[in-house]
């Protein structure tokens, strides 16, 4: 029972840095923008929630300075693919480098050449819900968890509200499928396709946070390592939709828990734990081949708008 609850609780820990990430990417690929840099976006945030917690004394602060960075380095690429029409994919695989560029070389000119930073002075514990954290099983996972976690949960189904029961996500959908059908109808496409790569952002930063100064204690090359490529991928298997998404998200995260659980079950008696290791990135590949071709994205992915053409 021991092992079942270990597992719960590593799946939960890993699937939700992917949950805000993926919320993130489904903001700004529902306006029709894609977002291939948010695991640029996930570093930025992992290295600001760590730099900011260590300059600041303070995990939440560290948080909001994440946020306010996710949400900078957004900027950039919702100016070249909206305003300047730039190739959306080529502008997020730069946002990739960039960030990892700009991150290391702060890291190390902050911290006399050290290759990651000092371990934080405060991380965002795990917050136990009264009697339910007590439940058998599933209370440690669900119910004695990372702040973090309640905010993907939370976020998760606030997007679903955003998205089906208000004027703006109706405004965002819109934009995604028919942006010229949205123009004629007195939406700004480029004004809510902004908004959603900015939205993106800050999510996907806050994600990156959660490895740096809740899930970790530190920001080094590795902290990231590709999740943001995962976290995109759940995205596309959860086809574009809030609590896909969700589930999609705690699908890979079930795949990092056996990886890195797999010792304590036994499973590397039987499987080498380098197979093990790859697990997560194996089964993402698996997903998206199975199942890219089946998912419908919006309409007006990838397409740069051109107003007054057709």
């Amino acid at each position: 029972m021991q092992v079942v609850t270990n597992i719960l609780m590593t799946t939960v820990i890993y699937a939700t840095p992917l949950v805000l990430a993926a919320l993130g990417g489904l903001f700004s690929e529902r306006s029709g923008v894609v977002n291939i840099g948010l695991e640029g976006l996930m570093i930025i945030g992992a290295f600001m929630g760590a730099v900011g917690t260590i300059a600041t004394g303070s995990a939440w602060m560290g948080l909001i300075l994440s946020i306010i960075a996710g949400i900078i380095l957004a900027l950039p690429h919702a100016v070249a693919t909206i305003t300047f029409k730039a190739d959306q994919v080529v502008s997020g695989v730069a946002i990739n480098f960039l960030a990892l560029g700009i991150s290391m070389y702060l890291v190390k000119y902050l911290y006399n050449g050290a290759g990651q930073t000092p371990v934080v002075p405060e991380t965002l514990d795990r917050v136990a819900i009264p009697f339910l954290s007590e439940i058998p099983v599933i209370g440690p996972s669900l119910f004695q968890a990372l702040p973090f976690t309640y905010i993907a949960i939370i976020a998760a189904f606030i997007t679903y509200f955003l998205l089906y029961r208000t004027a703006f996500g109706m405004r965002i959908r819109a934009v995604g499928e028919h942006p010229h059908a949205a123009e004629t109808a007195g939406v700004s496409v480029v004004g809510i396709r902004y908004l959603a790569v900015i939205i993106s952002g800050a999510l996907a930063a806050m994600g990156g946070a959660s490895l740096s100064i809740a899930i970790g204690s530190e920001f080094n090359q590795a902290t990231v390592a590709g999740q943001g490529f995962i976290a995109l991928a759940a995205l596309i298997f959860g086809k574009w939709r809030p609590l896909g998404v969700l589930g999609a998200a705690t699908f890979f995260g079930f795949a990092v828990a056996l990886a890195l659980t797999g010792q304590l079950i036994g499973l590397s008696a039987y499987v080498p734990s380098e197979i093990l290791s790859m697990l997560p990135y194996i089964l993402t590949i698996l997903a998206l081949a199975g199942f890219v071709g089946r998912a419908e994205a919006p309409n007006a992915l990838g397409k740069p708008y051109e107003k007054g053409t057709r």
